[in-house]
C-alpha cells in the first residue's frame, strides 16, 4: 500500500498426474516450503487414488503471513500469483483449492483472474468456492461427513455400543464432527479449540459449544460463563496434550499433525484414533500404538470427504449441473463407504494395519494407471 515491492515466494508441485489431472489445495502459511508442499502433493495423490477419483495429486502455497496484509495488499498479492501459475493449471491439468489461511473467497479472486489471463470462463479449474459462485452444497462439512461415515462402517465390524468420543480440535472439521457423532449418540466427553477444552465424563452438549464458538468465544471462557449449562454439572479444564491421553473409546484429532508422539504414544488409551487431521500421528507413535493394539483410521482415508466432494464440485461446474445437498450426501456415502471396505479387506487379506492396507491400495491403483499410460 505505501508503493513499496515485497518479493513473496510462491509453489505448486502436480506430484503425479497418471489417474486424472492434479488436485489438491493452496496454503498462504509463513513457513510453506517446497519440500512440505512436495510432501503434501504425494499424501493427496495417494488420498485421490484411495477415493478412486480421477485425479492426481498437487499442493500449493506462499510463503506469506496473511494477517500482516492489508486487505488491498492480500488481493493484489493473490492475483499476481494466479498470473504467475495461470499456464500451469486448468480444469484437465492441475485444479487448486482451499487449504490452511485461504478460503472459497481467496479461490473466487484466483479465479477471477485466472479467466482474465486466459479469456474465457473456467469455473472448474477452482473449487471449494462459495455455493452462490458455482460452490457445491454440502463442501462445508464434507470432510466431517466422510469420516463421520468411515467410522461409523468401522464400529459396525467392532459390534460395539456407546462409544466414548474425545475431539481435539473444534474447527470446521471438528465441530460438525463432534456433531456428527453428538447425534448418533456418541457421548463426546472432551472437545479442545487452540487455547484449552473442556472435559465432562458425563457427555458434553455439542449443539451448545458449536453455538458459543460462532460466537468467536473460547472454550476458557465458557467454562467460566453461568449461562453454560454443563459448567456446573461436572465439566472441567483439560489441556489439548491431556485430552489425548483420556481414557476415552475414539480419539479424533482434528487439528495439527505430530500430536501424538513417541513420548505420549504409550499413554494412549483409546482403541480407536480416527486421523481427522493431516499425519497427526508420527512413524514412531505409530509403531507403539500397534503394538498396544490401538486401531488407526488414517488420514488418507478418515479425512477424504473434503477432496471427494470437491471432485462433485468439479464435476457440476463441467456439466453446468447444480446438485441438492441429498444427492451430495448420497454421492458421497457411494464412495467413501466402499472406500474403507476395500481398505478393511486387503488389511485382513495382507495381515496388516489400516494405515498401510490404505497405502497398498493407493500405490497399486496409481502404478496400474502408469502402466496403462506407458503400453
Amino acid at each position: 500500500d505505501n508503493g513499496s515491492i515485497r518479493i513473496i515466494s510462491g509453489f505448486r508441485c502436480q506430484y503425479n498426474n497418471a489417474l486424472g489431472p492434479t488436485k489438491g489445495g493452496l496454503r498462504f502459511q509463513e513457513d510453506v516450503h517446497m519440500e512440505e508442499v512436495a510432501e503434501l502433493a504425494f499424501l493427496m495423490t495417494l488420498k485421490n487414488s484411495l477415493a478412486g477419483l480421477p485425479y492426481g495429486g498437487g499442493k500449493g502455497g506462499l510463503q506469506v503471513n496473511p494477517k500482516e496484509l492489508s486487505e488491498a495488499e492480500h488481493e493484489r498479492m493473490t492475483r499476481r500469483f494466479t498470473q504467475e501459475i495461470a499456464h500451469f493449471i486448468g480444469e484437465d491439468i492441475d485444479i487448486p483449492a482451499p487449504d490452511v489461511n485461504t478460503n472459497g473467497e481467496i479461490m473466487l479472486t484466483m479465479l477471477d483472474e485466472y479467466e482474465k489471463v486466459i479469456g474465457k470462463k473456467s469455473p472448474a479449474t477452482f473449487t471449494g468456492k462459495p455455493v452462490e459462485h458455482g460452490g457445491s452444497v454440502g463442501r462445508n462439512q464434507s470432510t466431517s461427513r466422510g469420516g463421520f461415515l468411515v467410522l461409523q462402517e468401522h464400529m459396525k465390524d467392532s459390534a460395539q455400543n456407546n462409544m466414548t468420543v474425545a475431539v481435539q480440535g473444534f474447527g470446521n472439521v471438528g465441530s460438525h464432527l463432534a456433531r456428527m457423532l453428538y447425534e448418533a449418540g456418541y457421548k463426546v466427553v472432551a472437545v479442545s479449540d487452540s487455547q484449552t477444552g473442556i472435559y465432562n465424563p458425563e457427555g458434553l452438549s455439542i449443539p451448545e459449544l458449536m453455538e458459543w464458538k460462532a460466537e468467536r468465544k473460547s472454550f476458557a471462557e465458557w467454562l467460566e460463563d453461568p449461562k453454560s449449562s454443563q459448567s456446573s454439572e461436572g465439566a472441567s479444564k483439560v489441556t489439548n496434550e491431556d485430552l489425548l491421553e483420556l481414557d476415552v473409546d475414539i480419539l479424533v484429532p482434528a487439528a495439527l499433525g505430530s500430536v501424538i508422539t513417541e513420548k505420549n504414544a504409550a499413554n494412549i488409551k483409546a482403541h480407536t484414533i480416527l486421523e481427522m487431521a493431516n499425519a497427526p500421528v508420527t512413524l514412531e507413535a505409530d509403531e507403539l500404538l500397534q503394538k498396544n493394539n490401538v486401531t488407526i483410521i488414517p488420514d488418507i482415508l478418515a479425512n477424504a470427504g473434503g477432496v471427494i466432494v470437491s471432485y462433485f464440485e468439479w464435476v457440476q461446474n463441467k456439466k453446468n449441473e447444480h446438485w441438492s445437498e441429498e444427492k451430495v450426501d448420497d454421492e458421497l456415502t457411494k464412495i467413501i463407504v466402499p472406500a474403507y471396505h476395500g481398505v478393511r479387506d486387503e488389511a485382513e487379506k495382507s495381515k496388516v494395519t489400516l494405515r498401510t492396507a490404505s497405502y497398498i491400495r493407493a500405490v497399486q491403483r496409481v502404478l496400474e494407471a502408469e502402466e496403462k499410460r506407458l503400453a
